[in-house]
């Protein structure tokens, strides 16, 4: 239990320092450009620490859910150089004025001119860019650290288990029994420890490849190269027939039309290969990263289905897909379960770790793009319409229309936060009462 515990912590640490990170990669260039920024808060809610350092107070809130800094100008008056007007009638025309009058009070006297809205376009795209990059750079980093650093495990051409016997997979019964016949990898005297180096005159390099070649020759006696004890010895294996589920990528098994199992028939020896943890070149963190996006980007384009599944397995019989979206309680809970995993080395369980969080700081990359307020993204698809709006003035001969009242998505962006904070409570009740095992 107190390693579960530990593996929580780690994880809130984490997730901390990346929320802390990401608005650091807002500040920096915030402050590069001469905008005023009054706050540097990680999380929300009550205040329980901070210290003012020159014009910006630095400080922890209690819910360390996210992280903001407090930029003079979010929100432009109605008219250039204008102050905010008292409001009017209606619930989000409320809303509206009193965004664009909080606003107005942060740009302090004499100092018009350090507001975000003023900034030039490219300016504005960089300071919103600047978090979602910071997520990036910690991925890539942290991917780094993984593949380069400690490694991934990876089958060798070294066989690590000889059976005794051949059982489909799908067999309800897994265990040899004294009438089974032996398997052919014992049978032709294979034994753990072998490397293979060729099978049938084809030199082996890979795991895959002398799988492949077996699974293709059932019946088919084949001649395998072995390497023991570092001598080289000619065997002779037949591969016998046998029904096992055909796996998906991630693991899981294939479905039929009427969603039964998949099943085919193939060559197999009776043999598993060892697994150890290769050191990967630095050519891998890039495809990996670009894996990752992929993934967090068909869970977003989905996510309205994602959501339903979630619903259907929080509610009823259905199981969650590993695959699909996940909250901060579930990944504390992978973490957990991680660290507690006493019978993994420390060292994969730290790189397993770290790659968690890698995957969720892609994931915080890319979720962050997404162009609608209050996302970064959003605001960089604001910076990109005004710019658009200037660009048509100037070529129609007309004065600059002043910045986009961008107070006018406040009804978008109040749908958005509702959205967002249903969509979290749903994944954390679903984290609790189903939650994605790795056990």
């Amino acid at each position: 239990m107190l390693l579960y515990i530990l593996g929580i912590v780690i994880m809130i640490v984490g997730i901390t320092l990346s929320i802390g990170l990401h608005e650091i990669g807002h500040l920096v260039p915030a402050k590069r450009f001469g905008v005023r920024v009054g706050q540097y808060m990680i999380g929300f809610g009550r205040t329980i620490w901070s210290r003012k350092f020159g014009e910006t107070e630095y400080g922890i809130k209690m819910l360390p859910m996210g992280g903001y800094i407090s930029m003079a100008g979010m929100y432009p008056p109605l008219t250039e150089g204008g102050r905010a007007r008292n409001a009017s009638t209606g619930f989000f025309e409320t809303l509206m004025q009193d965004a664009r009058t909080a606003s107005a009070d942060t740009v302090a006297p004499g100092e018009e001119d350090r507001v975000f809205y003023s900034l030039a376009t490219w300016k504005r795209i960089v300071i919103m860019l600047g978090g979602p990059f910071m997520n990036l750079v910690i991925g890539v980093v942290l991917y780094t650290i993984v593949l380069c650093g400690f490694g991934i495990p990876q089958a060798t051409t070294t066989i690590g288990v000889v059976s005794e016997c051949l059982i489909p997979s799908t067999s309800e019964v897994q265990e040899c029994s004294a009438g089974d016949e032996e398997a052919p990898a014992a049978a032709a005297g294979l034994l753990p420890g072998d490397r293979i180096i060729s099978v049938d005159g084809t030199t082996i390099d890979t795991v895959d490849t002398a799988i492949d070649i077996i699974n293709a020759a059932p019946g088919e006696k084949l001649e395998l190269v072995i390497e023991r004890d570092g001598a080289e010895q000619t065997v002779e294996a037949t591969p016998r027939l046998t029904e096992r589920y055909v796996t998906l990528a991630n693991g899981s098994i294939a479905k039929n039309d009427d969603g039964s199992p998949k099943t085919e028939e193939v060559g197999i020896l009776g043999i598993n290969f060892a697994v150890q943890t290769v050191q990967q070149p630095i050519t891998t963190v890039g495809p990996a990263i670009g894996d990752n996006v992929v993934r967090v980007v068909n869970v977003i384009l989905h996510l309205p289905q994602r959501l339903v599944d979630v619903w259907n397995a929080a509610f009823g019989p259905a199981e969650r897909d590993p695959e699909g979206p996940i909250s901060v309680v579930g990944v504390g809970r992978i973490a957990g379960e991680i660290v507690s995993l006493d019978t993994a080395p420390v060292a994969d369980r730290a790189s397993a770790i770290l790659q968690l969080l890698a995957s969720l700081n892609v994931a915080l990359f890319v979720f962050n793009l997404i162009p609608l307020m209050p996302l970064d993204g959003g605001h960089v698809a604001n910076a990109l319409f005004d710019a658009v709006r200037r660009r048509f003035a100037t070529l129609r001969g007309k004065p600059d229309p002043g910045p986009f009242d961008v107070a006018k998505l406040i009804p978008l962006t109040f749908a958005v936060v509702a959205v967002l904070g249903l969509m979290s409570a749903l994944l954390i009740y679903a984290d609790i009462v189903k939650p994605i095992s790795i056990l």
